[in-house]
């Protein structure tokens, strides 16, 4: 029974939670802490984290559920949980300073700072005790402490000089015009980072990067360079192949501990599923490997079970973790195999899991022969799934975060169109409306996090970009125009309150929020796709929607904003690159005029959704054009009618139109 209670407990965050009964007396991130701080002239303590992390989890059992560590934290700091997920723009500040001082970052992330929010000293995981050359806290501690009450001046000095070199991070001059040399560049560099023996990019730890495929996608598109899809091939066979996915169960875990994607950090992250949806459809639509699209399946089979609410939004993650042990809910040994199934049986699942005669082993594939849905196989996977549900399941974060949610319901709504799913699309409006019914505070605005009912958090950059861009897919699925003009108010939005006018480009940060150490513009594209980068893909293809050739103007002062930083690390900024690749074009605008509902209009979506052309919208101009409810689109779409009646598309490649047709196969050469 837990004896102690802190101000956590009143917290929605379920990492926050998991604290709430440490003997360390946390506070969340507000004014009464930092009030306490300069009343009691005492360091501040910093502890950010989340509920799935593995390593803040050993950090909790060894020092936050320690009385002794407790009693030193109690006596002489302010110690301040942050949940990351909840607040990543404080995570995103503090992460940087780590970065800076130690060269290195991760969670939980531990940082020692002065009342007013300055730091002076920073870590990731601390032991309780010192070894093996990592300062420990019963060590580390007493030496804070001693600087702190008899060499405050030198703290302050170091709190002030990081804080310099913090805001001296902030971009301040625009770059030249990017080019599009910037595209072989890129390319360049991740052909020579590439593992041409396991796929994927680098040494381990290796992480999946949706958004350097789609790159490579489009680079192989718009110069046909064969390798690019090469190398996105080989990667999407070898992580569904690996122990990184989950054979049995479905979903990706977060990265793989060694090169050829066998042993993973077995936690799973909405955002891996819902990008990695992206690519393998990306992946389907450019070769027609149906293999791709089965694994696309597979993720959002796993994340209709797991990961959706009973209300329509998607929860966070799932834990590494299970009984205190790291993927012992994923492992399997022989032993327990034998006793469900029989030799025979016990024989295949071995030679096709290729499990190991001795201890626990993780089931991955044959990345040369990847027929998973042959019915006897499929069968005995389902028996090991059952089997494996009967055990302590991993902890769900099942807090809803509008911008994962965002990119889930874009994933859904493109695989929907792409797959002719209709219940895929229905999922994505689900969530859409979720969204606006929970976390739409006001006409335009959105809050960042629900959780039992509560909708709290200001957004952020990411809220918005992302689901604006899970309403753009939407509109593009449905032709329901009200999404596409939630897209166009919400993009108001982020105009008004996120730009950055002097340095054209969106700040993390609306003006309205606290005011922070730093007022960051993120642009790097890390396990998530920067909200810039997102922001410009959505604004070139609400141009091309409505149109509004003006928002043109807007990406384009974004790319000279960014430029230099790009250039001196294109692979890092993919995502990016992908949206400048739209802005040089050729872009296309496909209209689609008549009855959606048409046999004629289906057949020229066929042939749409089974061509891969990443630079392009398709907008659908109704019989009746006053029914649509974007006021930019009535004026714009007037003159593209249908022709006698008849399903027409028109093809117009950078704002200039070929002439209308009514005929599939001519639609095809066209796109073609």
């Amino acid at each position: 029974m837990n004896k102690t209670t802190n101000k956590l407990i009143n917290e929605k965050s379920p990492y926050l939670l998991q604290h709430a009964h440490n003997p360390v007396n946390w506070y969340s991130w507000n004014e009464e802490a930092f009030k306490q701080a300069k009343k009691k002239d005492r360091p501040v303590f910093l502890s950010i984290g989340y509920s799935t992390c593995h390593w803040c989890h050993v950090m909790a059992r060894e020092s936050f559920e320690d009385e002794e560590i407790a009693a030193i934290f109690n006596e002489n700091f302010i110690p301040v949980k942050v949940d990351r997920e909840e607040r990543p723009d404080i995570d995103s500040i503090y992460m940087r300073v780590c970065q800076l001082m130690t060269g290195s970052g991760g969670w939980p992330l531990s940082i020692f700072m002065t009342p007013d929010k300055k730091p002076f000293y920073a870590a990731t995981y601390i032991p309780k005790n010192s070894k093996a050359g990592m300062a420990g806290l019963l060590d580390l501690l007493p030496q804070i402490i001693e600087q702190w009450e008899n060499n405050r001046n030198k703290t302050i000095t170091i709190a002030d000089q990081m804080t310099a070199a913090l805001q001296d991070m902030e971009v301040k001059n625009p770059g030249k015009n990017l080019n599009e040399n910037i595209f072989t560049k890129t390319y360049t560099e991740l052909e020579r980072y590439y593992d041409s023996t396991y796929g994927g990019f680098g040494h381990a730890p290796k992480f999946p990067t949706p958004h350097q495929l789609i790159f490579l996608l489009h680079y192989w598109h718009r110069y046909n360079k064969k390798n690019a899809l090469k190398m996105v091939e080989k990667t999407l066979q070898s992580m569904r192949a690996g122990g990184i996915f989950d054979q049995i169960g479905y979903g990706f875990h977060r990265y793989s501990t060694d090169k050829k994607w066998l042993v993973p950090h077995f936690e799973k992250m909405l955002y891996d599923q819902a990008l990695l949806i992206n690519a393998y459809i990306d992946g389907f639509q450019a070769t027609g490997n149906k293999l791709y699209a089965e694994t696309a399946e597979d993720i959002i089979t796993y994340v209709k079970r797991e990961l959706l609410s009973a209300e329509g939004g998607f929860y966070s993650a799932e834990d590494a973790d299970s009984e205190g042990v790291e993927g012992k809910f994923y492992l399997w040994n022989l032993e327990e195999i034998r006793k469900h199934f029989s030799p025979a049986e016990t024989e295949l699942i071995i030679e096709h899991y290729r499990l190991k005669a001795d201890g626990n082993s993780i089931p991955h594939l044959d990345p040369v022969n990847l027929d998973n849905k042959n019915k006897e196989i499929e069968s005995l996977r389902k028996r090991l799934f059952e089997i494996r549900e009967r055990r302590v399941h991993p902890h769900k974060d099942d807090k809803i975060l509008t911008d994962w949610n965002g990119l889930m319901l874009a994933a859904l709504a493109q695989s929907g169109r792409i797959l002719d799913n209709e219940e895929y699309i229905k999922l994505a409006s689900a969530a859409a409306n979720f969204i606006m019914e929970k976390l739409q505070p006001a006409a335009g605005q959105l809050l960042h996090r629900y959780r039992d009912g509560s909708s709290a958090i200001p957004g952020n950059l990411d809220d918005y970009s992302f689901f604006i861009l899970g309403l753009i897919e939407l509109y593009q699925s449905t032709f329901n125009s009200y999404y596409l003009d939630k897209a166009l108010r919400f993009n108001q939005s982020l105009l008004k309150n996120f730009w950055n006018e002097s340095n054209p480009g969106f700040f993390f940060t609306s003006k309205k929020r606290e005011k922070l150490l730093s007022r960051e513009m993120k642009i790097y594209d890390g396990a998530i796709p920067s909200g810039n980068s997102i922001a410009i893909w959505n604004i070139i293809r609400l141009a091309h929607l409505t149109g509004q050739i003006k928002l043109e103007k807007i990406a384009e002062k974004m790319t000279r904003t960014f430029s230099e930083t790009i250039v001196n690390s294109p692979s890092s900024h993919c995502q990016f690159l992908s949206g400048f690749d739209a802005l040089l074009g050729p872009f296309h605008d496909l209209i689609l005029s008549g009855n959606k509902e048409n046999t004629d209009f289906q057949k020229f979506l066929e042939v749409l959704n089974s061509n891969y052309l990443p630079n392009k919208v398709i907008i659908h101009r109704p019989q009746n054009i006053e029914d649509m409810q974007v006021k930019e689109m009535i004026e714009y779409l007037k003159d593209y009618g249908a022709i006698e009646n008849r399903a027409t598309v028109y093809v117009c490649r950078d704002y200039t139109c070929q002439l209308p047709t009514t005929d599939t196969r001519k639609f095809q050469e066209l796109i073609q």
